[in-house]
């Protein structure tokens, strides 16, 4: 473990943090789980390749495919400007958050601490979930199933969305005119603080060449750091909660300042997981319940052994 911890952040100073293939997070996933079980024989090891497939599949495809959403239907703009304007304008003289954030802590040609918090809030979502997903399938196999079905059905569904409601972050619509006040997008700004200038360069070459400018609804990133959070409640004590909310808070936070999300992009993140934990929950429900019928009738059908005398 030792040994991949330096070569992991050899290759995250140099290189980058590993956001722009899942591939490539995955593999060192995976090599990690190697790392950790280094006793166990090859066959076992191979094990993780069958389990994961589904999953670093469907963010291929999602890396692929989500960049050809924005060119089906028309882009989505003010309305997001006029959600946010409505809902919260009391508190920021009639501005859209983001403006007001910006406005109030954003200065141009200076790194403040924050900005180091925001940028490593904001790349955690290419790295916590699947990080949780590892150690559960390394060390809770059943609930690692549990985990991976919310992920895979909030995926699906945040991609779905992007085809079918195209929809632009603040910076796009600063840049395009459809704001009236400057947005800058700085959701890297942190990194050169700290001295990862790969890392940044690895994020913005991701913003700019794999991402779909325009999938802010819902904000996947927030949705992903809640449904993490909302998955382990019910396992730890109460006390414990404030300290996992806070993670989906901060990713608000980051998201919204950074120009990456308006709020109503949060909030829609938000209800997704909402109905991706109710449906997948029922589904698992209907499935115990159709297992233990079957088994209940196989049971029937083998009827009472026959006496010997």
């Amino acid at each position: 473990m030792l040994v991949w911890a330096v070569l992991f952040a050899v290759g995250t100073y140099f290189i980058g943090v590993p956001t722009s293939d899942p591939l490539i997070a995955f593999g060192w996933l995976w090599l990690a789980t190697i790392a950790w079980r280094s006793d166990l024989p090859w066959r076992r090891h191979l094990l993780f390749l069958r389990d994961w497939l589904p999953i670093v599949l469907l963010l291929f495809i999602y890396n692929i495919s989500r960049g050809y959403a924005d060119g089906l239907l028309d882009t989505h703009v003010t309305e997001l400007i006029r959600a946010d304007e409505a809902m919260f304008g009391w508190a920021t003289g009639g501005e859209v958050p983001t403006v007001w954030l910006q406005q109030h802590l954003y200065q141009p040609g200076a790194v403040q601490w924050w900005e180091v918090a925001v940028s490593l809030v904001y790349v955690s979502h290419f790295l916590a979930v699947p990080t949780i997903g590892v150690i559960l399938w390394l060390r809770w196999r059943e609930q690692w199933g549990r985990f991976m079905r919310r992920w895979f059905t909030l995926s699906v569904a945040g991609l779905i969305t992007y085809f079918l409601y195209p929809a632009a972050p603040p910076w796009w619509a600063s840049v395009h005119g459809q704001l009236d006040e400057h947005v800058v997008r700085i959701s890297t700004n942190g990194w050169n603080a700290i001295g990862l200038h790969s890392a940044g360069n690895s994020l913005n070459a991701l913003q700019v060449e794999a991402s779909n400018p325009v999938a802010a609804m819902p904000s996947l990133h927030t949705a992903y750091a809640l449904m993490a959070v909302v998955f382990f409640l019910p396992m730890v004590a109460k006390r414990w909660w404030p300290v996992l909310i806070a993670y989906p808070l901060a990713m608000t936070f980051t998201l919204v300042y950074s120009g990456e999300h308006y709020i109503i992009d949060v909030l829609v993140g938000w209800a997704y997981v909402g109905a991706v934990f109710v449906a997948v929950g029922a589904a698992e429900r209907w499935w115990r319940r159709r297992r233990a019928a079957v088994r209940s009738r196989e049971s029937a059908s083998v009827g009472p052994a026959e006496h010997v005398g």
